[in-house]
């Protein structure tokens, strides 16, 4: 059974340090940018924190958004640690809705095809959500992320026989904090979430279902991290207008593309 979650957020940003970057992603998909050098930097601070844990302390799985970024920041930890990456698009970038007409948001690659930029990443786990490539607004992020927190913890202790205690997501801003208020059940959490910062959440004894059934050991905290936990971020953050989220584009020449594979992919068991 899992008794400790890990969350930490992808490391500083290319884009940050130059608004003008336009090399583009080595995966050629829009808005996935790589980290900066600072954040590389951050990245092995990170791994030090997790190398540094008590052997019984550290995960023994990692899960990270299939963003070049996220994978990125959780590759020195995975190397450290001698542990694969599976990649799990339940807790990938969060976008708000598209403007009509202006097609879909950017979807990454399948593991089997980001393995081909980190052979670390393990493609047998399969992802237990998508979210959709419409975009979400803050409500529909929030209970995209507490859908898949009902299905994958389960899903880890089914598929790996109840072999991993402690487990590390690596994800972005907004869905780390949906995930946090999520494990708490507190959908108004007030949270901010910087760069490779860390959550740690434990099982409360005698705890039934995902939901609520955790308790906050850490809250996006950066002591790790020598300049602290940069840019950080946090949904009062974002442009409203009349109390809804302002609408993105889409990415142009998707237009016409369905948004074929969104929601949960496995069954719920008993839920």
């Amino acid at each position: 059974m899992i008794e400790t979650i890990y969350i930490a957020r992808h490391g500083f940003r290319s884009n940050w340090v130059d608004p003008n970057w336009s090399v583009g992603s080595p995966t050629g998909l829009p808005r996935d940018y790589p980290l900066a050098a600072y954040g590389e930097t951050q990245a092995q601070e990170l791994a030090a924190y997790f190398q540094a844990l008590p052997v019984s302390n550290r995960p023994t799985a990692i899960f990270s958004s299939p963003y070049y970024r996220c994978i990125q920041t959780a590759l020195p930890t995975a190397l450290a640690l001698n542990l694969p990456i599976y990649t799990e698009h339940g807790i990938a970038e969060w976008y708000s809705p598209v403007v009509p007409g202006t097609g879909l948001h950017p979807r990454p690659k399948i593991a089997s095809e980001l393995k081909a930029y980190f052979t670390e990443i393990d493609p047998s786990w399969s992802s237990v959500w998508y979210p959709s490539r419409k975009g979400e607004d803050v409500d529909q992020v929030h209970a995209r992320v507490n859908g898949f927190l009902e299905l994958f913890v389960p899903e880890v202790e089914r598929r790996f026989s109840d072999k991993h205690k402690c487990i590390l997501l690596f994800s972005h801003a907004a869905t780390i904090i949906a995930l946090c208020r999520g494990l708490l059940a507190q959908p108004d959490l007030p949270l901010r979430v910087g760069c490779c910062s860390i959550s740690v959440f434990t099982r409360k004894p005698g705890a039934v279902g995902i939901v609520g059934a955790w308790e906050p050991k850490l809250l996006a905290n950066g002591d790790h991290l020598k300049d602290g936990a940069s840019r950080d971020w946090g949904f009062e953050d974002i442009h409203t207008s009349n109390g809804k989220v302002i609408n993105h584009v889409g990415i142009p020449g998707t237009e016409h593309l369905a948004d074929d594979t969104c929601g949960p992919q496995i069954q719920r068991s008993s839920l």
